[in-house]
């Protein structure tokens, strides 16, 4: 095994520490540096883009992949203002969760500090790479990015960029390492580093996330696939769940958040089922529908059981009528993927029911599965979702990347008061 990917790593790890000694104030102006540079060079990321893109459509990858790896002048200033809003965000660390006093005088407090050096893995988004480094930098940490080849020259640019702002504070540019040896090999011996890398995230295909935790000896938090469902409660505002279907599934159906499963109740099929099909056929989704669905709407595919399960990330939903809420949350928790559901209901009885009886990462009531984003929730940019139940679950933002230690203030306090012949037996 080659020790680059170890050396770079404690480089990293290095600079954590001094990242992690700034003040609030250096770090928002660190930040703010960082979005400076992605506007004034945004010319640069296009081109780098571009060569990415041009490569992504030589080897034939889908539209979806080609969507979360595409740049544009649009996606680039968001990225910038993204740098912005993380900037602004009130900084966690040294922040006191909880404060006690002990019948003894002793002061007991909960104290964020940063998690350390983490390892973010992830596939074909760009924005991912500034995302995270900046996330990872705001609550003091360091960063080791492995993105996708599909993205390596946006990567190259973007990580520049970033590296090029820490050196013009003075500070060293490896608390964002960018890694560039994309062998599988090179993120096995990553993933392997447990006295160097404190926490790994993989953002990506569910290939990807299956790889990283079968294969890691450093902990994992999973943002592992969205397989997303509507249910259209018989209860429903049916204008308000033809809003939600349509912005959750055509808005962007490459996210995570994407819908990708509409249930509907029995009782209110004939009405809603035709009207919903033909807003979705003019957004040029295709219907994959129970038999029920077939019946009812005719000349669509019969949905399989993989068609439940699967996270489409394209224009493709899958259709099932079911006879009542509670046949719809037996098969949200069949085939979710504890990623994101959503009621569409006017009886807070059968809502407040979804409610507690799913324990998705983020649970909806007549509200567009897009709002499930660290940006959206008021995180600033989110490094992921994770679907794992660790120390964090649902959109991260800046709050889940540092930990809660005990601080203990006291003035003499003693557990247990020796005495001098306990001290000394043989006096």
């Amino acid at each position: 095994m080659t020790t680059d990917i170890r050396s770079a790593a404690l480089a990293c790890r290095d600079a954590a520490t001094t990242i992690a000694g700034l003040s609030a104030a250096r770090k928002r102006d660190l930040l703010i540096a960082m979005a400076g540079q992605v506007d004034a060079n945004a010319a640069l990321i296009l081109a780098a883009n571009e060569l990415d893109m041009a490569q992504a459509i030589h080897r034939g990858i889908g539209a979806a992949m080609l969507d979360r790896l595409r740049l544009d002048a649009r996606r680039i200033a968001g990225i910038a203002r993204s740098l912005m809003e993380v900037a602004d965000l009130p900084d966690p660390v040294g922040q006191v969760t909880r404060r006690d006093t002990l019948p003894n005088g002793v002061v007991v407090e909960r104290v964020r500090v940063p998690l350390g050096v983490i390892a973010m893995i992830y596939e074909a988004r760009p924005n991912v790479t500034v995302d995270a480094a900046a996330l990872c930098l705001k609550a003091g940490n360091g960063v080791i990015l492995r993105g996708g080849s599909e993205a390596i020259h946006s990567n190259r640019a973007l990580a520049g960029l970033l590296q090029q702002a820490l050196r013009d504070a003075g500070l060293p540019p490896a608390a964002v390492t960018l890694v560039e040896d994309l062998r599988r090999e090179t993120m096995l011996e990553l993933l392997q580093l447990t006295d160097i890398v404190d926490l790994a995230i993989p953002r990506g295909g569910e290939g990807l996330i299956r790889f990283v935790a079968e294969h890691a000896r450093v902990p994992v938090i999973k943002h592992y696939k969205g397989v997303c469902h509507l249910y259209v409660d018989k209860a429903a505002n049916l204008g308000v769940a033809l809003d939600l279907l349509i912005d959750g599934k055509v808005s962007r159906p490459s996210a995570c958040n994407a819908l990708e499963t509409l249930l509907v109740h029995k009782d209110i099929a004939d009405a809603f089922l035709p009207r919903a099909a033909a807003a979705l056929a003019a957004c040029k989704v295709e219907l994959r529908g129970c038999e029920r669905t077939c019946a009812l709407l005719g000349n669509i595919a019969a949905a399989s059981e993989e068609d439940y399960a699967a996270e489409y990330l394209d224009l493709i939903i899958a259709i099932r009528i079911v006879d009542d809420l509670d046949a719809a949350i037996a098969h949200i928790r069949r085939f979710g993927s504890d990623h994101t559901e959503v009621i569409a209901s006017e009886d807070e009885a059968s809502a407040q029911q979804f409610i507690a009886a799913l324990r998705s990462a983020v649970v909806m009531v007549n509200t567009s599965s897009r709002f499930s984003d660290g940006g959206e929730l008021g995180l600033g940019a989110e490094i992921g979702i994770s679907t794992t139940r660790l120390h964090a679950y649902g959109p991260m933002g800046i709050d889940a990347l540092t930990i809660e230690r005990y601080v203990l203030r006291g003035h003499g306090q003693v557990r247990h008061r020796l005495s001098p012949a306990t001290l000394n037996p043989n006096s």
